[in-house]
């Protein structure tokens, strides 16, 4: 793994896989992002070294997704249309997340690439029936994000045993860290409770808050995808990636307070349409088993992570409080 191509690089969880692979793994890496929720900046924080090549553009340019591709020997595929956008335009949800993921995956065939990573998600699971939720499990798609974002799945695993195709599916849990950064219309809600917690303001729960996830720090999810991509065993599989630990929202806020010593207090507001999964929680084993993947963070560490890296940025920026409402 030397030459690699990262879709969606500039983004959140995108960001942090380019600097894990630049500083901790020597590769060259180029980057291709549309800029619709990813920002240039990111991928000048955490301490990315130089020579990362940036490439403003959309995986539904066909002739540039080959162009890019040529050379390189391993694709990690994050471009996506995010699950509340997706609830917003379901055609760009379409369009980007099933024909999007069809034309990397194409390229990458005719390329003859080493390894392809197709980032996924624990929402193709839906309320499922048992929990901890395992990667054979029954799938339930309750949203356009959900379904389109396991067509890709189903796409790469035609070219997988259509063409031998060597790759492997993640499907990523929650996750959260630096980068996420609430101005984001679509950031999740770590960042947005963080964001109310250093601005004393209050933080909006949708439902009574027993709605439960399995919280991913972006360090864990990140080394979890790199292990996924160097397994030979890897090839042709799915992994559930996670923290295996079931946190309520309600939890959640307290915890963000407490870490914040802020004055908020919680605000409870009726259930959005995107709020239909009750509890969440996955099954890590076969990670743990097939790539050596161990969660090293707990929730409050990661919590605590983020909250000095906001506090960070509001620093540089010259912001009193935290980062901008």
């Amino acid at each position: 793994m030397k030459h690699v191509l990262v879709t969606g690089g500039a983004g959140f969880i995108g960001s942090n896989l380019v600097r894990m692979l630049v500083n901790d793994y020597g590769c060259e890496v180029t980057v291709l992002d549309n800029m619709y929720t990813g920002c240039p900046e990111n991928l000048g924080q955490q301490g990315i070294a130089t020579g990362v090549q940036l490439v403003t553009g959309t995986v539904l340019d066909q002739p540039l997704v080959r162009k890019l591709i040529q050379g390189k020997d391993t694709i990690f595929h994050l471009a996506a249309v995010n699950i509340t956008a997706s609830m917003e335009n379901a055609r760009a949800d379409l369009e980007t997340n099933i024909i999007g993921t069809y034309n990397v995956l194409e390229a990458a065939h005719q390329a003859g690439v080493a390894r392809v990573v197709y980032a996924s998600t624990a929402s193709v699971y839906g309320n499922p029936e048992y929990l901890p939720v395992c990667e054979e499990d029954r799938v339930r798609f309750l949203n356009f994000y959900a379904a389109s974002k396991y067509a890709g799945e189903c796409y790469a695993q035609v070219f997988y045993e259509q063409y031998d195709l060597p790759v492997t599916v993640v499907r990523y849990s929650n996750v959260y860290g630096y980068n996420q950064r609430p101005e984001n219309p679509y950031a999740g809600v770590v960042a947005r409770f963080i964001n109310w917690a250093l601005h004393d303001a209050p933080l909006r729960i949708y439902g009574d808050g027993s709605q439960t996830r399995d919280f991913t720090f972006i360090a864990d999810a990140c080394r979890a995808t790199v292990l996924a991509a160097l397994c030979p065993q890897a090839v042709g599989k799915v992994y559930n990636i996670a923290t295996g630990t079931e946190t309520t929202i309600n939890e959640l806020a307290r915890i963000v307070i407490e870490l914040t010593s802020s004055k908020s207090k919680v605000l409870y507001e009726d259930r959005r349409p995107i709020d239909n999964v009750h509890r969440r929680v996955l099954n890590v084993e076969k990670a743990r088993k097939e790539l050596g993947f161990f969660p090293e963070w707990t929730l409050t560490r990661g919590l605590q992570e983020t909250i000095n890296w906001a506090r960070s940025l509001a620093i540089d920026k010259g912001i009193s409080g935290g980062l901008p409402a």
